[in-house]
């Protein structure tokens, strides 16, 4: 065989071997490939339904989130109401109680006013009506002695209607009425109703009106401000209070008349103390006493019908008036 062919033939057989090779080497990498993949796609299969199981605890959890976050944004706002309403009762009942405070220190003031009248030199008659003698019906509407008590000095007896004798008619004037009536809607004690300004004019006015003018006004100042003190002579003052007595027992320091002073007056914080006269007394006192029962009508202590509350207020007038004409008690 020549030369020739030998070398054809060897790279003939060479040339298929290399084929063989090559075929076996695809087959065997195809083979390969086509399990990665397949291992591939059995992978990324659980990875999907991992993911779908993911998803699906996600959106419950945000299902819940939401449900629990209406439930407490309900349960908060409830919270708010029920606090809400607990506040607006606490609050009425705070206001009820603060007003039935006030009514009951009004209250124990006007005891206070009447325990603090009654010593034993001078006992207050209406706390001891045994002390009363037969026939005397003008005491029971008189006060009995005054100590450290402010500008209601006599102890005021608030009558349930006005005491008339057999002797006594009485009928309603109906312009001293109607003034009484507007006043009463805005009770007050200035001078800017026509009831009040009548008063001052008609009683309050000439009943503290003194020879001494100065004092007098400093005397109305004081039982307007209810700030004045009546005390018996014979009374001890405190110890702590430095006081300075002008006048003297048996002269009136408001009318300058010579007469015996059981009674003194002081006048809010002064230092002074000033002997009065039972006239002056007297007169002083019908004036605290109708001062007394306005402001116990200011402060709502006095339940009747308007028209008995008229018919008190005329009968502490016609104290009023008088005393302004000399017309007193003698103790």
């Amino acid at each position: 065989m020549p030369l020739e062919e030998e070398e054809w033939q060897r790279r003939e057989t060479y040339m298929s071997r290399l084929r063989r090779s090559s075929l076996e080497i695809k087959e065997k990498g195809t083979e390969f490939l086509c399990e990665q993949l397949d291992a591939a796609q059995k992978e990324l299969k659980l990875k999907d339904e991992e993911c779908v199981k993911l998803s699906h605890i996600r959106n419950q959890l945000e299902q819940e989130l939401e449900e629990l976050t209406a439930s407490l944004f309900e349960e908060a706002h409830k919270m708010v109401r029920e606090a809400n309403v607990k506040q607006a009762a606490a609050e009425k009942q705070l206001k009820e109680a603060q007003g039935k405070i006030d009514v009951l220190q009004a209250g124990v003031s006007a005891l206070k006013t009447l325990v603090l009248t009654s010593t034993p030199s001078s006992p207050n008659r209406q706390l001891h009506p045994q002390l009363l003698s037969p026939g005397s019906n003008r005491a029971s509407s008189r006060p009995g002695g005054h100590t450290r008590n402010k500008s209601a000095s006599g102890a005021l007896q608030l009558q349930p209607e006005a005491t008339v004798t057999d002797l006594e008619t009485k009928q309603v004037d109906s312009v001293l009425f109607a003034e009484f009536l507007s006043w009463k809607e805005s009770p007050g004690v200035d001078r800017s109703s026509a009831f009040f300004s009548r008063v001052y004019r008609e009683d309050i006015g000439p009943c503290l009106s003194f020879t001494c003018s100065e004092l007098s006004q400093s005397v109305q100042c004081a039982v307007e401000n209810n700030s004045l003190t009546i005390e018996p002579v014979g009374m001890t003052t405190l110890p702590m209070v430095k006081a300075v007595e002008c006048g003297g027992p048996n002269k009136c320091a408001l009318s300058g008349v010579s007469r015996p002073c059981r009674h003194r007056i002081k006048l809010g914080d002064k230092e002074n103390y000033y002997y009065i006269s039972p006239s002056s007394r007297e007169r002083i006192t019908a004036v605290c006493n109708f001062f007394t029962y306005i402001r116990y009508i200011q402060q709502g202590l006095v339940r009747q019908e308007v028209q008995l509350m008229f018919w008190e207020v005329m009968r502490l007038r016609k104290e009023m008036s008088m005393a302004k004409m000399g017309y007193f008690l003698m103790e």
